[in-house]
């Protein structure tokens, strides 16, 4: 299995990298971990095959991690897709999508699609199987607008991937990283604390706990792009790679 990280940048751009989308693939495994707004050209750029992909996992409602899906949904359809789609995400993603739909192209989510698109809730902490991937959501702390938020513990083709999402500390994080061969951490700061966000510093204070195999850092501000050198961790860079 391998893991790429189309987008790995936070909001704003910094570092002039995309919002944040991951691409997980295997014999049998074909996800994205988030879509947002930049990620369509991001793909497209890495020559990333869209129409193989069988599942999204969505985390959050905001853009730099949810409005890619327009995009990626248009282009599907006048491609002329024909394999099926599961996009699972927070609670309330089967009413949010449709808006976003809305906002960015009128009319365009009452446009039926050539391809059977299955949009689906989770609830944290119940696991839920996609074919040969069983994904375990778990809740996060992120504010207050955009959520549920949802950190993930992916499990396919006998290796665990964990991804943060955008959170400050919660202890959620110990179990939905516990042992992972790959823990996928935000650390928008190096030791400044921001509310809704987490420090290098704060996450690794918690890291024994957690034991994860492998740590690469992601959702990185200015601040933190400015402090990489000598790190004890992978940062994520676009377009890199992780074999797992």
């Amino acid at each position: 299995m391998q893991l790429q990280f189309v987008g790995c940048g936070d909001a704003f751009g910094s570092g002039g990298r995309f919002n944040t989308c991951f691409h997980l693939t295997g014999a049998r495994v074909n996800v994205l971990i988030d879509c947002g707004a930049s990620s369509l050209p991001a793909m497209k750029r890495l020559g990333i095959d869209r129409d193989a992909i069988d599942l999204i996992l969505i985390t959050h409602f905001h853009g730099d991690h949810f409005a890619g899906l327009p995009f990626l949904l248009l282009d599907a359809q006048f491609s002329r897709r024909s394999r099926p789609l599961v996009i699972a995400g927070p609670q309330g993603i089967e009413t949010k999508l449709p808006q976003v739909m809305e906002v960015m192209f009128e009319h365009s989510s009452k446009t039926k699609q050539r391809f059977d698109l299955q949009v689906v809730a989770l609830a944290p902490e119940e696991v839920r199987r996609f074919g040969e991937v069983a994904v375990t959501p778990y809740p996060v702390v992120h504010g207050e607008s955009g959520g549920p938020f949802l950190g993930y513990r992916i499990e396919a083709e006998d290796r665990i991937i964990s991804y943060s999402a955008d959170t400050e500390w919660t202890d959620a994080l110990i179990p939905a990283a516990q042992n992972a061969d790959l823990f996928i951490a935000e650390a928008y700061t190096y030791d400044k604390i921001v509310k809704n966000h987490l420090s290098l510093t704060t996450l690794q204070a918690h890291l024994p706990a957690i034991g994860a195999k492998r740590v690469v850092l992601t959702h990185m501000s200015d601040d933190m792009l400015g402090r990489l050198t000598g790190l004890p961790y992978l940062a994520a860079s676009d377009g890199m790679t992780v074999e797992l």
